[in-house]
C-alpha cells in the first residue's frame, strides 16, 4: 500500500504518454465532469468492503478496524469530491465488519462525510435468509439509522429518508415481510436492489442500482467487455420505470485472481479509459433520469480488482 501523498497525487494528476498510448486520469478530474457538488445531485458514493485485517481475507497493508485508517480514508475520499460510503454490511452474520462499520460511521461524523448500509443477503439456503434479514435491520435501525442511533447524523438521506443498497444473493429472502417491518421505522428507509428484482417483490423496493458487468457478450481473456451494453439496458430499462430511483454505477475494472473464490473474471482497467467510458454512459442518461446517486464500484475491493483507492489507471509509465 503505498503512502497517502502518493495516492493523492496519482489521482490528482493527468499524464499523457503518447509512447504507451496509455494515460492516467485522476478520479477527481474525471468526476467534476460529471457532477455538479456534492451538495448537489448526484451525490457521489463508492462501495467500501470493511473487511480487511480479517484473517479471511488478503492482506492491504491496513486494518478497518484501524481508527487512524478509517479517519484518512474519508479525508481522502472527501478530498476527490465522494459524498459517502456505502458500505457492506452482513449484521450480526460478520462482526468484524460490523464493528469496522460502527467505528467508520463514528468517524464520518466527526469529519462530516457520510456513510449508509448496502446489506448483503446471506448465500445460505437454511430457510433463515428472512428471519436473518429483519433481525439485520432491526438492529441497523436501533444502532446506526433510527431516532437513537449516536451517529445517525452521518447517515445518507434521500428526500429525509435513509438509504439502505440491498445486495442479493440467493434471493430466498421474503422481502415482503421486510418491507412491511421497516415501514413501521419512524422514517422508512429507501431500499435499492441490485439490477432486477423478481416480480413477487418489486413493489418493496424504491429504486435500483447498477453493478459490475461486462455485458451480454460475457467475460472474454483479455478483458475487453468493459459493460457498455450492459449499462445502457440498464438505464434504458429505467427509463420506463419513472416511480423508482435509478442508481448508476461506474468502475475502473475488474480482476478477482487475488480472492479465494476467483472465477478467472477480468475487465481490463484499460489506463483509466474503462472509468472514463463507464462515467459517460451515467452522462448520457444522467439528464433524463435525474439520479440521485452515483455509485462507483468499489472503493477499496482488492480482491476483484474494481478498487480506486490507489488510483484508477495502473499503468507503467514509459519514458
Amino acid at each position: 500500500m503505498r503512502d497517502t501523498p502518493i495516492i493523492i497525487a496519482l489521482l490528482a494528476a493527468v499524464i499523457f504518454i503518447p509512447a504507451s498510448g496509455c494515460y492516467r486520469r485522476g478520479v477527481q478530474q474525471s468526476l467534476n465532469q460529471t457532477v455538479r457538488t456534492v451538495d448537489s445531485s448526484p451525490k457521489v458514493l463508492a462501495d467500501y468492503q470493511p473487511w480487511f485485517g480479517d484473517p479471511h481475507h488478503i492482506n492491504v497493508g491496513y486494518s478497518t478496524e484501524d481508527p487512524a485508517v478509517l479517519k484518512k480514508q474519508t479525508e481522502q475520499a472527501k478530498d476527490m469530491g465522494i459524498y459517502a460510503f456505502a458500505v457492506d454490511w452482513y449484521g450480526d452474520r460478520e462482526p468484524f465488519l460490523d464493528h469496522s462499520y460502527a467505528l467508520l460511521q463514528q468517524i464520518a461524523s466527526e469529519n462530516h462525510f457520510h456513510v449508509c448500509l448496502m446489506y448483503d443477503e446471506t448465500q445460505e439456503d437454511n430457510g433463515q435468509a428472512t428471519e436473518d434479514a429483519l433481525q439485520a435491520f432491526d438492529k441497523a435501525y436501533k444502532l446506526y439509522i433510527g431516532p437513537s442511533a449516536p451517529y445517525r447524523n452521518a447517515y445518507v438521506l434521500y428526500q429525509d429518508r435513509p438509504v439502505i443498497f440491498i445486495f442479493p444473493k440467493r434471493g430466498h429472502t421474503d422481502w415482503n415481510q421486510v418491507r412491511q417491518a421497516v415501514n413501521s421505522w419512524d422514517k422508512p428507509p429507501i431500499l435499492i436492489y441490485k439490477d432486477n428484482p423478481s416480480a413477487e417483490y418489486a413493489g418493496d423496493f424504491d429504486g435500483q442500482y447498477a453493478w459490475v458487468h461486462p455485458g451480454p457478450e460475457g467475460w472474454t481473456a483479455n478483458g475487453s467487455g468493459w459493460g457498455k451494453r450492459y449499462l445502457e439496458a440498464f438505464y434504458e430499462r429505467m427509463e420506463n420505470r419513472p416511480n423508482k430511483i435509478t442508481v448508476g454505477t461506474v468502475w475502473p475494472g475488474f480482476d478477482d485472481s487475488k480472492a479465494s473464490w476467483s472465477l478467472n473474471r477480468h475487465i481490463d482497467r484499460r489506463c483509466g479509459k474503462t472509468f472514463d467510458d463507464t462515467l459517460h454512459v451515467f452522462r448520457q442518461y444522467d439528464e433524463e433520469l435525474h439520479m440521485p446517486f452515483m455509485l462507483i464500484a468499489t472503493w477499496n475491493d482488492y480482491e476483484e480488482g474494481t478498487q480506486i483507492e490507489n488510483g484508477i489507471s495502473h499503468c507503467v509509465a514509459h519514458s
